[in-house]
């Protein structure tokens, strides 16, 4: 096995595993060359490094059908080559909560964690107490990543979040739920695009006469870059974004973004992108 194959990969220890498919490799293989970007290259920049996931789920997932376990995203950052100083993983689902704890504490016993069980977005203040306060003396960056099942984002939530210096990491899964879920959320009464784009005026733009449902999907993605825009962040254009698509049918899944407002994070996401096929060319 390839070493980049080796860093992602783990031995099944028998705990709570999340079901994930084959492509979802290609994830955390950007996730985990960025975590190691950012917290190499802030090192001697910032005096606390936070590392925060809303969805860190138990943190090894399985493809089933198979013997492959993966490590997901919490276990990746507590693995980088220069560790965060503090990290804050969030999780709703008890189980798997439990089991990201032990495997934490097997990986990284001396990792500075926060544990937060339950919803993130019931728990966003409470997330927010935890990051270190930034001073003058005590510089402060964060770098938040949102890897939710669906398009189920509350921007409010990300908009909290931004009033830190925070950058953002986020899987915008628009191909596995916003398109498939067209006419509820367009035509239907759901307010779930409108809480994920933190707008309604989405809806205008969308409506213009000669749109087709079929761009739908870059549609969202691209909305949802004008609202982190609104936030500060730097434009972010939809071939910056990674799309990711299933293995089996080509059919597209989702977009992962990075929203920064320093262009050295542009700078690592580009590396990410150019060199994510190929970890061992990378490091």
């Amino acid at each position: 096995m390839s070493d980049a194959l080796e860093k992602l990969r783990a031995d099944d220890d028998e705990l709570v595993c999340l079901a994930v498919r084959r492509w979802a490799e290609k994830k955390y293989r950007l996730v985990s060359l960025y975590a190691e970007l950012f917290a190499t290259g802030m090192k001697n920049k910032w005096d606390k490094r936070v590392y925060l996931d809303l969805y860190a789920g138990p943190g090894f997932g399985k493809i089933p059908g198979t013997s492959t376990v993966l490590k997901g995203s919490p276990m990746l950052a507590l693995t980088v080559t220069h560790p965060f100083d503090k990290y804050i993983f969030c999780e709703e689902n008890p189980q798997n909560m439990e089991a990201l704890q032990i495997r934490a504490k097997r990986i990284a016993p001396d990792a500075d964690i926060e544990y937060v069980l339950g919803d993130c977005h019931e728990q966003i203040d409470h997330i927010l107490s935890l990051i270190p306060k930034h001073t003058p003396g005590n510089r402060v960056l964060s770098l938040c990543f949102v890897d939710p099942f669906d398009f189920g984002i509350k921007f409010d939530s990300l908009r909290k979040l931004s009033s830190l210096l925070m950058d953002f990491l986020v899987l915008l899964a628009i191909g596995m739920d916003a398109n498939r879920n067209y006419d509820r959320y367009v035509e239907g009464e759901s307010t779930k695009i409108d809480e994920a784009l933190g707008n309604t005026e989405w809806r205008t733009r969308w409506a213009q006469p000669g749109v087709l449902r079929k761009e739908f999907r870059r549609f969202l993605a691209t909305e949802f870059a004008r609202s982190m825009e609104s936030l500060r962040y730097l434009p972010q254009q939809l071939h910056q974004m990674k799309e990711v698509r299933s293995d089996e049918k080509n059919l597209p899944l989702y977009h992962l973004a990075l929203f920064s407002r320093n262009e050295l994070a542009y700078k690592f996401w580009r590396d990410v992108l150019k060199y994510g096929t190929d970890q061992e060319s990378f490091f």
